[in-house]
């Protein structure tokens, strides 16, 4: 499995209550036909069909491990008030792996 065909996905507990989806795999590009050519792998966190907060990583399409800590570092994160539901906020992640 990889990170084309299987982005991995947490659900976050707002603290003033709500959730967020914590989102990280490779986003569809509609300028690519074949996925297969992209390697960026992003973190996204999504409030119902929106996306409020979007960063590129420094993981590979194939980190799918790695993918799964980071994602599951950034819900923590949310859930314990550490950041809020801006990209500015989950530069501190950028480099995790």
């Amino acid at each position: 499995m990889s990170l084309f065909t299987s982005p991995v996905v947490e659900h976050a507990s707002l603290p003033g209550g709500g959730t967020v989806t914590v989102w990280v795999g490779v986003a569809d590009d509609p300028y690519y036909d074949d996925k297969s050519q992209l390697t960026t792998v992003d973190i996204q966190l999504h409030e119902g069909n929106a996306i409020v907060a979007s960063m590129s990583t420094a993981l590979e399409p194939n980190q799918q491990s790695e993918a799964l800590k980071l994602a599951r570092e950034v819900k923590a994160a949310i859930e314990a008030g550490e950041i809020g539901l801006h990209a500015h906020d989950l530069e501190r992640f950028e480099e995790v792996i």
